[in-house]
């Protein structure tokens, strides 16, 4: 349903509209039985609503009664369409407690569904988000997905699917080019210089220079209970999505976990299901594929895709020219030299145990959503 379409809750069955024609006319519905060449029954149940207008039936009615085909068709639609919704929703009303599991009031307040009162509305409102026709069919949606619990946080399956749902709206949107795995690796180098500069409206400037390779980049935000960080997957053998949270709102975080999704796109061909980043990647990641894959990841897909981000963010053979001991100074210097931002350095050497995580945080920068920062 969209936002503004007015779907009456009652609609009068065609028969009714017959009869006032009739009446109009003066015309009995033995005549008009006679004149259609239809049984009087069948005229009867008609009128009554047990007995449906056939394109036939409304044929003979605008020849007779001089009222266009359109019109019964349409009223006969408008009807059956009615009935049908009130049967749906006397059977979403048998479900409503399934919302327990739904962060429905999350969802309105990031603007993903409308707001309302009537269980059984949020429900629809759930169904159409998720573009499931029914209830089992979302369960199945559910039970399609597979996800490797995280052993810092219990997610909420719902959450997880959302955010996930989201994110192909969005990208489906966004127009790319046909993806070419050389076209990416060339921009990828373009985006990590970005990491030093780090323009303002830099997030449209990544989906743009990511678009031209075939990569539709999503900023998601996470809902309660999500603990994403960011994933990776196929809309069409043609476009990837990279999907973004700003979980962890510093520089390096950011950084890390887009090109670590960027390795999956890379690395890991085009299989069905998603990456999900359920940690933080730089220490306890935890990765799966969900939504429709039949098996968990490869750990040693995880690891690879580490390793890449990592290398291509700082490349082993620089880390050993870091001049000790550090310092602030050795860092920006460091830093500039390589073409990162001293955050992502700080990053790193707090990861390979080399700096405490107590220190030169101000050398990070922090990202916040657009509305954050009103």
């Amino acid at each position: 349903m969209t936002k503004n379409e007015y779907t009456p809750e009652e609609v009068s069955p065609p028969g009714e509209s017959l009869v006032e024609t009739l009446d109009a006319i003066g015309m009995t519905q033995s005549e008009l039985a006679q004149r259609t060449g239809r049984p009087l029954k069948t005229i009867n149940e008609i009128i009554q609503g047990k007995a449906a207008i056939t394109a036939e039936t409304a044929l003979q009615l605008e020849r007779v009664l001089g009222v266009p085909a359109s019109f019964w068709n349409n009223r006969e639609a408008q009807y059956r369409e009615a009935i049908a919704r009130r049967a749906r929703k006397a059977e979403l009303a048998k479900h409503v407690d399934r919302l327990a599991e739904i962060p429905y009031n999350s969802m309105v307040k990031v603007g993903w569904v409308r707001s309302a009162r009537d269980p059984v509305e949020k429900l629809e409102n759930v169904l159409s988000f998720f573009g499931v026709a029914s209830v089992p069919a979302l369960d199945n949606l559910v039970s399609a997905a597979q996800f490797r619990r995280s052993n810092a946080y219990i997610a909420n399956r719902f959450a997880i699917l959302a955010w996930l749902r989201q994110g192909r709206i969005v990208a489906e949107k966004i127009r790319c080019a046909a993806y070419d795995e050389a076209e990416f690796k060339r921009v990828l180098q373009a985006v990590r210089a970005l990491t030093v500069t780090l323009p303002s409206g830099f997030d449209s400037q990544l989906v743009k220079m990511c678009a031209r390779a075939g990569v539709a980049v999503v900023f998601t935000r996470e809902l309660p209970r999500t603990h994403v960080s960011g994933a990776a997957r196929w809309l069409t053998p043609e476009k990837a999505i990279i999907q973004i949270t700003l979980r962890y709102k510093t520089d390096d975080q950011f950084w890390f976990t887009f090109f670590h999704e960027a390795a999956h796109v890379l690395l890991h061909g085009k299989r069905e299901g998603v990456f999900i980043d359920k940690n933080d990647p730089m220490t306890d990641a935890d990765e799966v594929i969900s939504d429709g894959a039949t098996e968990l990841h490869d750990e040693t897909m995880e690891q690879e895709a580490n390793k890449w981000a990592s290398n291509i963010l700082i490349p082993p053979s620089e880390l050993t020219n870091l001049r000790r001991p550090l310092s602030k100074p050795a860092i920006i210097a460091f830093a500039s030299r390589i073409g990162v931002s001293p955050g992502i350095v700080v990053g790193r050497l707090q990861h390979d145990g080399l700096l405490p995580f107590t220190q030169m945080h101000d050398l990070k920068r922090k990202l916040l959503w657009a509305e954050d920062t009103a």
